[in-house]
């Protein structure tokens, strides 16, 4: 992996706020157009802002100290260079002067620190891009006994030029080493099945490998390029704002957009996701459903040229910043936006789209059907808590998940398995409203703001949408909202928690504010949104999900148990606390609850898939800490032979199959038959599900949690009785 897909990558949450993950964009909707020049104390104002915001809404403020002081300059210097690859020890050096004087700088609005490293970062990246490109003007020399250490973490940083271009070298080498070794083997593979085959020389596939990680090189410096000075002040602004805890974060104006798109699923626009490649702008993919899509001209490969607004003239946007292009794309449900592209076939062509409201199918709830012994069991898969806070009779996760619900009961099924595996969180109220599907009436969770008494949420509908066994499927990244529904279900007893030892372990509520509306001075420009942390929610048993998340009532092996990635693997974050719990009363019908848990434990302790699945784990563990490669064609060789000849032994675990069928609804069989795209998308899914052991083994528990005892019924009076013992 080169060096700037590491600096993309490695450790660097904070400027995923500028680069949104990938280079991926969504055209969508715009804000109103501010187009006056900003204030050119915009950034001294913005600081002095969240300073006041932080203060005065922040459930429990970090004390702006020293240490606050260490933890900004560290945090930033990783998200400024996290492999090592740019400063100079002697840079790290001058920094260092400023180590404990940012929280003086914050709170008094100096960026001396920040323009420091800013201009010396850009400096440092120019150096860069003349290194890479005289280390690639030259063949490697694969037969040297050296070797690379990618422990970025704890390596030093370069004393001086010499050593600083020995890394870049080394680091690039491994890269084109990799795929050389690559190369060579697809070779060998087209020799075997075609003996006329006529091999690729050494020199021939050496020089391919130099000449694409010149190209990958050079297109990462271009994305990097088009960020501006204001782009790195998001990054040091957020390393100041995430010491306050990690979920605090400022969102720069168009990562405020790209987060509503996010959490609501829905955008307006054309339609299309966008990337850059070189000074083109480029569609990427066409949304289903979307204007783009339904106007059959606009085609995935297409380059856009120019962009017009209705009959306005056409603007060039090549050599243009991705985020402005998007800028000029999207706009209002109703409004026409004219593009000019050079097709695929070389051809160039104006096309007309209206822009229109549009759902990104990916964001939204799904389900599916699956007969085994005589039962059927729906599958309803929920990839975030998603809510339109602009309207409020528009989709949410809380209606969805009833609607899917309602579709599987007309399909007489026998179980429900509601996976929020990966499950990242979202909306508050929509996690109510779903566990209320399975209960009576009572309380969800329980929220505390700073210094005020807890507020219970409460499930006030007694009607129950589905009173048959549940089973709720997580993982260690299973997170927020999902930690909520998972905990009440359990605490209830309602339903079978099956999954990774524990889940994420985010315990707190954000809350998004508009910076502009503390503000007057329209010269300022468009200020952004804080994301802060205003509120913790607790279970129905008065713990907190906070650290501890919610352990599984039955344990899986899970492949990526031993690496750390959850919240009680972050420094900064707030510590694990409990409350009184609520009042509240454990489900009754369900005699078998105990005995489905107890025969699930015993099936995984006796399964040999789950067996490999935790010995493939260690072995990730294992390899994940080996972090030095040999540099030497033979010595490379032997060491890929030997991990893929150990690899061999986990490859069941990717060819396993469950010999289950999956369908989709019949309304959803409707809507595929003119939407090809949904049924690919579709048929991926169901394919993922009959190679899951962990949905079969969710199956295997409705199935012992069906008997007469489990009945689809109005709870029992003795429901009303049976308090949960307070922890």
């Amino acid at each position: 992996m080169n060096a700037i897909i590491q600096f993309m990558k490695r450790n660097y949450k904070i400027l995923i706020a500028v680069l949104c993950l990938s280079l991926t964009l969504f055209a969508f909707k715009i804000n109103a157009d501010k187009t006056v020049d900003p204030d050119p104390n915009r950034d001294k104002t913005l600081l002095e802002l969240l300073a006041f915001v932080i203060e005065k809404g922040h459930y429990s403020p970090a004390e702006i100290n020293d240490e606050f002081s260490k933890g900004i300059f560290k945090d930033y210097i990783e998200a400024l260079d996290p492999s090592k690859r740019f400063f100079l020890q002697s840079d790290i050096d001058e920094f260092k002067q400023y180590e404990l004087q940012l929280d003086d700088q914050f709170l008094n609005k100096d960026l001396t620190f920040f323009n420091l490293t800013y201009t010396r970062l850009m400096k440092r990246m120019e150096e860069s891009k003349k290194r890479y490109k005289t280390i690639l003007a030259q063949p490697f020399n694969y037969t040297v006994d050296e070797s690379f250490n990618a422990d970025y973490e704890h390596i030093p940083y370069a004393k001086n030029l010499t050593e600083i271009n020995e890394r870049w070298r080394k680091q690039i080498k491994l890269s084109t080493l990799s795929s050389l070794v690559a190369k060579q083997k697809l070779e060998e593979d087209k020799k075997k099945k075609d003996p006329a085959y006529k091999e690729k020389s050494f020199e021939a596939l050496e020089k391919e490998t130099r000449d694409s990680s010149l190209k990958s090189l050079d297109d990462n410096f271009g994305v990097i390029k088009d960020l501006n000075k204001e782009d790195w002040f998001s990054v040091y602004v957020n390393s100041i704002m995430t010491r306050f805890d990690p979920h605090t974060s400022y969102f720069a104006p168009e990562e405020k957009d790209r987060f509503d798109v996010n959490i609501s699923g829905k955008l307006e626009g054309i339609g299309a996701r966008l990337t850059k490649k070189n000074d083109f702008t480029q569609i990427d993919e066409l949304i289903s459903g979307g204007p783009a899509w339904k106007g059959k001209e606009l085609e995935a490969g297409d380059l856009i040229l120019k962009v017009a607004q209705g009959n306005e003239e056409p603007v060039d946007v090549v050599g243009m910043r991705l985020d402005d292009v998007v800028k000029k794309i999207k706009g209002h449900k109703g409004t026409e936006v004219k593009l000019t592209v050079k097709k695929v076939d070389g051809t160039i062509k104006v096309i007309s789209i209206v822009r229109d409201v549009v759902e990104i199918e990916e964001t939204y709830a799904k389900s599916s059907i699956v007969e085994r012994n005589g039962l059927k069991y729906g599958v309803i898969y929920l990839p975030k808590f998603y809510i339109d806070f602009e309207n409020k009779d528009g989709r949410d996760a809380g209606k969805d998940i009833a609607l899917e619900v309602e579709r599987l009961k007309k399909e007489d099924i026998n179980g429900i398995v509601l996976d929020v595996r990966d499950d990242g969180g979202g909306s508050l109220s929509t996690v109510v409203d779903i566990a209320g599907l399975f209960i009576e009436e009572g309380p969800i969770v329980q929220v505390k703001s700073a210094g005020k008494k807890k507020e219970v949420l409460y499930d006030k509908d007694k009607k129950i949408e589905w009173d048959g066994p549940l089973v709720i499927m997580v993982n260690s990244f299973s997170a927020s909202a999902s930690e909520i529904l998972a905990a009440a279900i359990q605490d209830y007893k309602r339903g079978v928690i099956i999954g990774s030892k524990q889940t994420y372990g985010k315990g707190t509520v954000q809350n998004v504010l508009d910076l502009n509306q503390f503000v007057r001075n329209a010269n300022y420009g468009d200020l952004g949104a804080l994301k802060i942390t205003g509120q913790k929610f607790y279970r129905i048993n008065g713990g907190s999900t906070q650290l501890e998340g919610v352990h599984s009532d039955v344990v899986m092996p899970d492949r990526y148990a031993y690496l750390k990635m959850g919240e009680r693997d972050i420094d900064n974050a707030m510590p694990w606390d409990k409350i009184d719990p609520a009042d509240y009363s454990t489900w009754t019908s369900n005699e078998n609850f105990a005995k489905a848990i107890d025969n699930s434990k015993n099936r995984i302790a006796q399964n040999a898939q789950f067996k490999l699945i935790e010995d493939n784990a260690k072995w990730i563990d294992v390899k994940n800490k080996e972090n030095t490669y040999s540099l030497n064609i033979t010595s490379f060789k032997a060491t890929q032979e030997q991990v893929e000849n150990e690899g061999k032994k986990y490859k069941p675990i990717s060819d396993y199959k469950n010999s289950l069928l999956f369908k989709s609804l019949p309304y959803e069989e409707l809507e595929m038959k003119n939407d090809a795209t949904l049924k690919e998308k579709r048929d991926a899914w169901h394919q993922a599900l009959s190679k899951d052991v962990y949905v079969e083994e969710a199956l295997n528990v409705l199935d012992d949690l069906q008997s007469k005892g489990f009945v689809k019924n109005a709870v029992s009076p003795k429901m009303k009785k049976d308090k949960l013992v307070k922890s």
